[in-house]
Parts: C-alpha cells; sequence; structure tokens
C-alpha cells in the first residue's frame, strides 16, 4: 500500500475517532436516562403493542398513554411523598419537642442482645438516656445539623432524579414513535459488526433486559404488597403512603427494609414490644424475599442460567449500580453466547466421533 493512502486511512480512523468521542462527550450528561429509557421501552413494548391495538391501530395515542402512565408511575410517589412530609412537619416538631421535654427513655432490654451491633446500640442509646432533658438539645445538636446536611443533600438529589426522570420519559416516547427504525438499525450495526452472531446476542440482549424488568417490577410490586399488608395489620400510621414508598424503594434496588424497621422502631417506642418482634421478623423475610424471587422471575424471562441471572444481578449492582441490574445479566448473556460460539468448531468433531 502507498505511503499516501496509508496516511489518508489513519487520518481518515482518527477523524471518525474524534466524531464518535466527541458525540458521546456531548451526550454523555443524557445517557443514564437514554439507557433508562432503551431499557423501558424494550420491557414495556409488547404492552405498546397491546395499547395500540387498542386504539384502532394508532401509534401516537399509544405513546401518549405509555408515557403518561410512566410519568404517573415514577412521579406521583415522589411527590406524595413531599407533599406527606410537608403534611406531618408540625407532627415532627411536636415529637421533638416531647422528647426534649420528658427525655429519652432507658433502652430497651432486647437491643443488647441484637448479634454483632447490639452492645454498641446500647451503649449509645443509654448514653443519651443518661443527658438531663434540659441538656439535650446541646447533645443533640451535632446530629441535628447532620441530620439537615444530609436532608440538603436528600432534596438536591431528588431534584436530580426528578429532571432525569423527565428526560427518560421524553427519550421513551421518542423510542416509541420510531421503536421499529431503530431496532432495524441496530440489528443492521450488530450484522455488520459480528455477522449473524452479532444479531442473535443483540436478541438476546434485548430479552435478557425484558427479564430483568419483569423480574425488578414483579418483585418489587410484591414485595410492596406484603410490605402493605403487614404495615396495616400492624396499625402503622400512614400505612398506604409507606407502601408506595417501600414499592419506589424495591424498584431503586433499597429495597423494603428501611421503612419497614422504622416502622419496627414506632412500635417499640409505643410499647407494644410483641408486635414490634413479631414485625421485625417479618420484615427480614419481606426483606430478603427478592433474593429469590427476582432471579427465578429474570430466568423465566429472559431463558438464562439462574447462576448467571443471579450472579449477573448483584455484580452489575457492585460494579455499575443500579442501571447494573440490566447490564450485570446482558453482560454476562453476551459474554457466554460468545463462549458458546467459540467452543462450537471444538466440541464438532468430539460429537461426530
Amino acid at each position: 500500500m502507498p505511503d499516501g493512502e496509508m496516511i489518508r486511512r489513519i487520518t481518515g480512523l482518527l477523524v471518525v475517532a474524534l466524531l464518535v468521542a466527541g458525540s458521546f462527550r456531548v451526550l454523555w450528561a443524557f445517557l443514564p436516562a437514554m439507557i433508562w429509557a432503551a431499557t423501558i421501552v424494550i420491557s414495556t413494548w409488547p404492552v405498546l403493542r397491546w395499547v395500540e391495538g387498542r386504539l384502532a391501530g394508532r401509534r401516537g395515542p399509544a405513546v401518549a398513554v405509555l408515557t403518561t402512565i410512566i410519568l404517573l408511575t415514577v412521579l406521583l410517589p415522589i411527590i406524595a411523598a413531599i407533599l406527606a412530609l410537608v403534611d406531618h412537619g408540625d407532627d415532627l416538631t411536636r415529637i421533638a419537642r416531647a422528647i426534649a421535654e420528658a427525655g429519652i427513655p432507658a433502652p430497651p432490654a432486647w437491643l443488647a442482645g441484637i448479634p454483632i451491633v447490639g452492645r454498641r446500640w446500647n451503649a449509645a442509646w443509654a448514653q443519651l438516656a443518661a443527658v438531663p432533658p434540659e441538656q439535650l438539645p446541646e447533645h443533640l445538636a451535632p446530629y441535628a445539623r447532620q441530620a439537615a446536611e444530609w436532608l440538603k443533600t436528600m432534596i438536591g438529589g431528588i431534584f436530580g432524579v426528578v429532571v432525569q426522570l423527565l428526560l427518560t420519559a421524553i427519550i421513551c416516547a421518542i423510542l416509541y414513535g420510531s421503536g421499529e427504525k431503530v431496532a432495524a438499525r441496530f440489528l443492521a450495526f450488530a450484522r455488520r459488526l459480528a455477522g449473524p452472531q452479532g444479531e442473535a446476542m443483540s436478541v438476546l440482549a434485548a430479552r435478557s433486559v425484558r427479564g430483568v424488568a419483569t423480574g425488578v417490577v414483579v418483585t418489587a410490586i410484591v414485595q410492596a404488597v406484603i410490605s402493605g399488608i403487614a404495615l396495616a395489620v400492624a396499625g402503622i400510621p400512614g400505612a398506604g403512603l409507606l407502601t408506595a414508598i417501600v414499592f419506589m424503594c424495591c424498584l431503586a434496588q433499597l429495597g423494603p427494609i428501611l421503612v419497614l424497621l422504622a416502622a419496627t422502631g414506632w412500635l417499640f417506642w409505643k410499647g407494644q414490644t410483641t408486635a414490634a418482634i413479631v414485625f421485625l421478623v417479618a420484615s427480614l423475610a419481606i426483606g430478603t424475599l427478592d433474593n429469590f424471587l427476582r432471579p427465578v422471575l429474570i430466568r423465566k424471562g429472559a431463558d438464562l442460567p439462574l447462576l448467571l441471572v443471579f450472579a449477573g444481578v448483584i455484580g452489575g449492582i457492585l460494579a455499575f449500580g443500579i442501571l447494573g441490574i440490566f447490564i450485570g445479566p446482558v453482560l454476562l448473556a453476551a459474554t457466554k453466547s460468545l463462549f458458546d460460539v467459540w467452543l462450537e468448531p471444538a466440541a464438532a468433531p468430539s460429537t461426530a466421533g
């Protein structure tokens, strides 16, 4: 190859690489919303087609219905939680004033018996309980400042999440409207990149995403419903709102345990020790339910080995955060497919023999 031709090709590759890198840099801020939107659209595409069929095949109204449902699903619980905090602000103030006037009671006898952390928690509680009521505000001031800083950070984080959710809903609407074209272009790219195996892996990735989404959502619904029943039976105030918060926490892979432990603490605070212990045991069972139910549901939806699904979900969360729930199984599924294709030629002679 002449030197001039080689230089021309290298220059062309460098220009293409710069264009791709620049495009990624421009779209980097939208990348989480784009990934979430693609995940939601792939997972709910059968629902869109069903709604479209009920609306005489009109795509526009079907897209509007699905986008509205997405907005209501993700925004209403957040708005309800914020309004509940505002409405109960006086109650929180009254509780804090009552604690300041009466002092903190002695720790319950069962607290020290909790494995690993019980003694430390019991000592810290007993130290606060020994403080005279008039000196309590001074001792709690550092914790109040930390709580205020945490609340400020949390509000800022919630605002950022709401913005990302709105972007996700907008991108979902765009992908719903042109889903077939986007899928065709992606499959064409996969064929160009890796031939028929690339197309097969793209289909497997889509099925994996759909299976993971089904497992996550169904598991969140099951945990939220069981948690809501437990909260209502235990007589926890605001059980409906807490159930909505549990559902959002389960979708975010935080699990229901934070809300349920807070409800357990409320029962202990009210002196309902037996009910609190029973509720605590139930909370631990509900909190671990997702470790068993979610992998089974994902495997049924994506037809992947259970060990691969479990490792993909857990490892994906540790490596990529919440998006790793989807990225982990997809990466492991693609790697497994490549490994199987690579082994086929080597396995063929032994099979024939």
